[in-house]
């Protein structure tokens, strides 16, 4: 709310980097989320920043917060191969004690991409469908595939969600998810 610091925007545009980063994901079958957790980390482990807490977790039929058996932690008992229909929260985060907390979550579906020369390969579908805060993006901060993503994700949020908005909701809505 309000009008963000340009160090808050840094931050959060880094958390975001990380968010992305995992969301394009495409690695070989036999990856553990220990192996992914360091994607939503290198921009802010470049910049002397981290956070507390593993990148997702997974989310199953009995309804727990936090359910296995996958997950993405930099922790290596969390040793789980992510297999095709896993869903697993993405949610890199930035914690500054006494000032502000930045996390960034959707949901991601794992699903089989190929199985090619390389072997069997899987990838990330985003099925969280919410805007993300672009007042708080330094969009100089992002590269060309960071911006394609995050146009393509709005634009996906809005195609999805409009037709079952009133006009002011649909307004809102394409207020929220412009392209970069």
């Amino acid at each position: 709310l309000g009008n963000p610091a340009e160090k808050q925007k840094m931050h959060f545009t880094l958390v975001l980097k990380g968010h992305i980063r995992v969301a394009m994901a495409k690695f070989p079958y036999g990856t553990k989320g220990f192996h992914l957790d360091t994607l939503a980390r290198l921009d802010l482990w470049a910049n002397q920043l981290n956070y507390g807490h593993g990148t997702g977790h997974g989310v199953g039929f009995f309804l727990n917060v936090h359910e296995g058996p996958q997950g993405i932690s930099p922790n290596p008992a969390v040793n789980q191969v992510f297999e095709s229909d896993m869903i697993t929260s993405n949610e890199p985060g930035l914690y500054i004690e006494g000032q502000y907390g930045i996390r960034i979550e959707n949901l991601i579906l794992s699903k089989e991409l190929s199985d090619k020369e390389g072997g069997p390969f899987l990838e990330f579908e985003t099925l969280t469908l919410f805007p993300i805060d672009l007042n708080l993006v330094d969009s100089k901060l992002l590269d060309a595939s960071e911006k394609i993503w995050l146009n393509k994700y709005h634009t996906e949020v809005y195609d999805r969600l409009s037709a079952y908005l009133n006009e002011d909701e649909r307004l809102w809505l394409q207020s929220k998810t412009f392209p970069i």
